[in-house]
This record gives structure tokens, sequence and C-alpha cells, in this order.
């Protein structure tokens, strides 16, 4: 029997100078789409998966655009909700050397932050539904997406669909009243497959970790003591995974994951990822990953080579979306990292 996916977020128009350049340098910008979850469902598709969508969208032809090129990698759409007067947007600047990298939203009053409970119809989307996957970024953006997104996990895991949830801190998104620890306690407490890194953890969770990740290095060792802390609060949570960033500089980062699970703690192999094309949706194409793998490969060591290699190959991608086959993925997840020409 086949598997399906379900993700539920925010689909943003994305607005960037051209390459290195800062924000109207020169007065272009190039536009795209993407949003944590879409890029996850992205993911899915090109690795083959049938994969559905959901979120809130305005009816005008900026929403039209989006909708079609999610279809055109083969991402279903029929749950898309139309309302709402505008889609969120974002500014991406891409830093360089050691300028960083800046975002800017402007997604206040977006569809989706004005969606609520009892809108979306989860018994008749989880039909037939393997997994659903959501993040910590759509309960940022007010109450009542929120309020819906909990909805949400609670109507799959009343369905007995998996889920999992990349906790996804947003410092500038949470500023409607009730606190992030608050919010995604609650809410994690219904997953069985929780990604984070160590903000998402201190911020979303109260849960701190004795770490500097400023300094350039990651004790990947450190975060075995983090998930036993997570695991042990939260008892539904059955996988628990993190990325570890090592930032040299903006275009120059060491990439790994670690995963832990109720037998064991397993980490992958540590990539060095010069010259990065794009690091948005880094996170997102390594929770695809995970998910992927969780459904389709044998044991965890190769699940974590897999979402690490995913992740790392998004790097050298432009744009929000993963635009990676699986059969490179697999590829680079073997050790095939020569970058060689494929005749």
């Amino acid at each position: 029997m086949s598997k399906k996916y379900v993700t539920f977020g925010e689909l943003m128009l994305r607005l960037s100078p051209p390459e290195h350049e800062i924000l109207f340098q020169t007065p272009r910008l190039e536009a795209t789409f993407g949003g944590a979850e879409a890029n996850a469902a992205v993911s899915l598709a090109n690795y083959g998966e049938s994969v559905e969508f959901v979120t809130a969208l305005p009816q005008n032809a900026v929403a039209d655009a989006a909708i079609r090129e999610l279809r055109a990698f083969g991402v279903g759409t029929s749950h898309i909700l139309r309302k709402g007067g505008r889609m969120g947007i974002y500014y991406a600047e891409t830093g360089a050397s050691m300028r960083q990298s800046k975002v800017v939203y402007d997604r206040a009053h977006s569809s989706i932050s004005e969606i609520s409970p009892g809108e979306l119809k989860w018994d008749n989307i989880f039909k037939g539904v393997h997994w659903f996957h959501t993040t910590g970024i759509t309960p940022a953006l007010s109450r009542s997406a929120a309020e819906t997104a909990l909805e949400a996990v609670k109507a799959a895991r009343a369905n007995g669909v998996k889920i999992s949830c990349d906790l996804n801190y947003r410092k500038k998104l949470w500023k409607w009243g009730r606190s992030p620890e608050e919010v995604m306690t609650e809410l994690a407490s219904q997953v069985d497959v929780l990604i984070a890194n160590e903000e998402d953890c201190q911020k979303c969770l109260g849960i701190e970790l004795d770490v500097d990740v400023a300094k350039g290095s990651l004790d990947a060792s450190k975060y075995r003591e983090l998930a036993r802390l997570v695991t042990a609060r939260f008892p539904n949570v059955a996988h628990f995974a993190v990325s570890l960033r090592e930032s040299l500089s903006a275009d120059w980062n060491n990439w790994s994951v670690v995963m832990a699970t109720k037998d064991g703690f397993y980490t992958s192999k540590k990539y060095e990822i010069r010259d990065i094309v794009d690091r948005i949706g880094g996170g997102d194409a390594f929770g695809a990953g995970l998910i992927w793998g969780l459904g389709n490969l044998g044991g965890p060591q190769e699940i974590v080579e897999f979402a690490a290699a995913a992740s790392a190959l998004k790097h050298t991608i432009y744009g929000d979306y993963n635009r990676i086959s699986l059969e490179d993925v697999k590829n680079l997840a073997a050790g095939d990292a020569s970058g060689r020409v494929q005749r």
C-alpha cells in the first residue's frame, strides 16, 4: 500500500536581490515561492511520494501562480483554502563571508494568519494518510493559526496518522500573546517525531543545552543529553532529530545531523559546505529527508545519513525548494561527494 503524506503551513512569496547584493542595492528583486512545510512537501514529491499541501491563500493571480508551481512538482493542492486578502511575503538577503544573511517578514494579516479552527475538514483531509508534518512557524503567526495547528495535530492523532513537527522557532513572529513555550509544549506532546535545534528547545520547550553555536564548532555528543531531556518530557516522541550547523562564515558551513531513538543515538557524517548557494530551506530538506527515511529505509544510521545528505545538497540549490532527486541524495549518502560530471 502506497504511503500518503500531508503538510500544513504558510506558503509565501519570496523576494531576493540578485546574487549577493543587499536589498535594493539595485532596483531588482527575484521572485520565488516557499515556506517550511511547502518545502518539505516538494522534497517528498521529488522522492516519488504522494503528498498534499494544506494552507490558506487569497483568491488572486499571485496565489494562483504559487499553486501552479506546487502542482508542477507533483504536490497535491486540493485542500488549499482560498480566503483572505493577501499572501505572506518575505525578503531574503544572501550573506557573504562575515556578512550575515537577513530575512525581513511582511506576513501580517496573511490568509493563513486569519484561519480559524473548523475551517479545514481534517477528518476528510486525513483519510488514507500515513504521515502529517507541520512546524512551529504556523502557531507563531496568530492565536487562531496556533489553535488551528493544534486542531490539526489532534485530528491526525485521532485518525492514527504519524505526526512530525519541526519546532522552527522564529523570534520575529511570536508577537500575539501566548508564549512559544506554552503553545509548543502542548503541540509537542502530541507528536511522534520531533525536529529541533538547541535554540528551538530552549525557546519552545524551556529545555536548555550548554553550547555556543557562534564559536564555529559543535560537540555532537552534548546533544545526547538534550535528547534525553526531550524524550523524558515527551514520551510520545519516538525519534528526536537535530541539525548541527557550524557557521564558519555566511557561505562556509559544516553540516551534520543527530537522531535519538528509544534504543540509541546516531550521528551522520559531517559535510563541509563551501560557497553556499542558498541555505534557506536546508532545515526543511533535512526534515523531509528524515521523514522519507523513517518510512523507507532500514536502520537509523542509514536514515540520518540520508537526511544529512538531502539537506547538504539543498545548500547548492537557489530558492526554498530542494530540487534534488532521490538518486542524487542516495549517491551522496553513500559517499559520492566528488561533484564530477555525470555522463
